[in-house]
């Protein structure tokens, strides 16, 4: 594959790395130094994008391989709330845009996973559920789009909570969550890359269900698995349609 990079920083680098390893190359590197040069028709030739920007300039880059007819792997996180429009707009227009807030295939076995524990834990309501993430601290999005991914999973299963809110630890004063609200808590320390914990709490014990990333490998060698997925679709994906997990 030819492939145009969509940010630059530390996971765009380790991007290119695993993209060159696996037989791919690296067409256009697209970042803030050039962004406001770049055309559709620079993307000419190209046979996807990756995107891990920032939350700001996602948009605008899936409109511009949209533009372009490129299919978009879209890591960057921050922009969920136009997602519906984002939907609308690549289906009508017949493009391919695959999303997920991790790609790594072990965390993505955690979004399974928690799914089935949420379900299993539903009907225990002495039990009641909070979900921790500890990220660097220069990221840029509280919660991370993981921890929601996560929230999303347990309150598909969990019936006595209709939403979330965020707290960053820290930041600000501290709002207590309503029962029916899911409590994500949002910690920033120095380089740590990626933890996420599922507490379920009850007077008698307390069950943890964690994640450790070691390092962002996982989820750059993830991007580039994806973007060859992705090669031939048509339409709106996210990355947990790579993995075809089914809950039972």
């Amino acid at each position: 594959m030819k492939i145009v990079l969509l940010g630059y920083g530390k996971m765009g680098q380790l991007i290119e790395k695993f993209a060159v390893k696996r037989g791919h190359e690296i067409l256009l590197i697209v970042d803030k130094n050039n962004r406001s040069d770049i055309t559709a028709g620079d993307l000419a030739g190209a046979d996807v994008a990756i995107d891990f920007s920032e939350p700001a300039a996602a948009m605008g880059n899936i409109s511009l391989c949209f533009e372009a007819d490129l299919p978009i792997v879209v890591g960057t996180t921050g922009w969920y709330e136009h997602i519906e429009e984002v939907r609308s707009v690549c289906i009508e227009a017949n493009q391919s845009l695959l999303y997920g807030s991790n790609f790594s295939i072990g965390v993505n076995i955690f979004f399974h996973i928690n799914k089935l524990l949420a379900k299993a834990m539903g009907p225990y309501k002495q039990y009641d559920v909070q979900v921790e993430e500890i990220h660097h601290i220069h990221k840029l999005d509280a919660p991370s789009g993981t921890a929601i991914t996560i929230a999303e999973g347990i309150l598909e299963g969990i019936e006595s909570k209709s939403g979330w809110i965020n707290n960053v630890v820290g930041e600000g004063e501290e709002t207590i969550p309503r029962p029916e609200e899911l409590l994500i808590e949002s910690h920033r320390i120095e380089e740590v890359p990626g933890t996420h914990t599922v507490l379920y709490s009850s007077e008698v014990d307390q069950i943890e269900f964690k994640h450790t990333a070691h390092s962002r490998a996982g989820f750059a060698l993830g991007a580039v698995v994806a973007a060859e997925w992705l090669q031939g679709k048509k339409g709106f994906f996210q990355v947990t349609e790579m993995f075809n997990f089914q809950l039972a």
